[in-house]
């Protein structure tokens, strides 16, 4: 995905330092995402969920709060309401772009931030939180053993995740102050909460909270076995794929008419993984699926492999036009399955650059029904009219560019 390293201008002026993630194709919508406290844009489950939004045509603003990451500014002079006010300023800047947000997304202390943001941005259809707390008090409990001395002094230090941070009075009292409950229950947007019930650092019962405290349309769903940090890329690959499925049902992502010569329009392909193989394949912004290798050759085993693809577009091919066929000549077909085997091996194919080999797929249908043995063999011939079949069995020309 293209990306652009850009700056606006925050709350108090300062310039905030975001990323601007677009997608390979048309843009469809926009999202804007907030990460959690103390963290900064460029955390990896940030990226994967920026990637896999992107690949589904929203461009993705991910940005540095005000005296975080490579953000101007004094963390010790920021606070909850400053946060608040940072996500508007960049909702401002998406706007004037003529790029407004359609999709906000939160991380952590992120997440209650934008739940208070929400009324202040009416192109905003669609809000999901991760980890996020009902109460944003909940973050004093990071530096809880400080609180006397920020009191006293006005200010203190405070390790937060191995980090020095300054975190002043001013902060400690925004957060005490702040009630949420009246927020969520006036988003009048769709909500989705990700929680992770093993989250440590911010308890599931915010979750409970958060989607008791909001009218619907509103989803929960759980994110089993992750952190609060969302480190493992699995688990960062299924928030994303969560996200994106549910989000589309209320953004209005409109693809393009389809160009000439492609009737069904462009099925795009983009690295997901540029450490292994995985890929994101996208057709349009609602159909999504991921093709990876076996661990034995590198892969996470995430998706199916090249040759995987290509064998299940000749069985579903092959099961529409039998099922085409006997719905039109009135067949008793109740059900029809097709195995398909191939015996190559993509990653053996790639390394070799081998042309001498010859293609062999065995297909094998299973028909039910009550069907005697004139239709069961109709019903075989008529597997060998497949479109996908006649393509495999015809040599193919492939024409290939470099886009500009």
């Amino acid at each position: 995905m293209p990306t652009e390293r850009i700056t606006f201008p925050g709350h108090d002026a300062d310039q905030l330092a975001a990323r601007l993630d677009m997608p390979d194709g048309p843009h469809l919508g926009t999202a804007l995402f907030a990460h959690c406290f103390t963290c900064s844009k460029d955390i990896p489950a940030a990226r994967r969920i920026a990637s896999r939004l992107a690949a589904m045509g929203l461009a993705v603003l991910r940005f540095d709060f005000t005296g975080l990451g490579h953000s101007q500014g004094e963390f010790e002079n920021t606070s909850f309401t400053s946060n608040v006010d940072d996500l508007v300023a960049a909702c401002r800047y998406l706007d004037k772009r003529g790029m407004p947000p359609g999709l906000l997304i939160g991380h952590s202390l992120g997440g209650a931030a934008v739940l208070k943001a929400a009324a202040q941005m009416p192109s905003v259809k669609a809000i999901t939180t991760i980890g996020a707390p009902f109460d944003p008090e909940h973050v004093i409990h990071n530096f809880a053993g400080e609180l006397a001395n920020i009191e006293a002094n006005g200010h203190a230090e405070v390790l937060l995740a191995g980090r020095p941070f300054r975190i002043s009075r001013k902060f400690v009292e925004d957060v005490k102050a702040e009630n949420l409950a009246p927020a969520i229950a006036g988003l009048k947007r769709a909500l989705l909460v990700l929680h992770a019930p093993l989250d440590t650092t911010v308890g599931i019962e915010n979750a409970s909270q958060i989607f008791t405290a909001a009218r619907h349309p509103k989803s929960f769903v759980t994110l089993d076995g992750a952190d609060h940090l969302i480190t493992n890329p699995e688990d960062a690959e299924y928030a994303a794929e969560v996200i994106a499925a549910w989000s589309a049902r209320y953004l209005n992502l409109t693809p393009p008419a389809p160009p000439p010569g492609a009737p069904e329009g462009v099925v795009r392909v983009s690295e997901a993984d540029p450490d292994g193989f995985l890929q994101d394949i996208n057709a349009g912004p609602t159909h999504h699926l991921l093709a990876d290798e076996p661990l034995a050759y590198g892969g996470t085993d995430r998706g199916l492999s090249p040759y995987g693809l290509l064998a299940a577009g000749l069985g579903a091919c092959t099961s529409m036009t039998i099922r085409m066929y006997a719905r039109r000549r009135k067949i008793p077909l109740t059900h029809v399955s097709v195995d398909v085997t191939h015996d190559k091996v993509h990653a053996q194919d790639a390394a070799t650059q081998s042309s001498t080999k010859v293609d062999q797929f065995l297909r094998v249908i299973h028909l039910t029904g009550n069907l005697d043995a004139d239709q069961r063999q109709k019903l075989l011939e008529i597997a060998d009219k497949c479109p996908v079949h006649k393509t495999l069995e015809q040599s193919s020309k492939i024409n290939t560019s470099l886009s500009d």
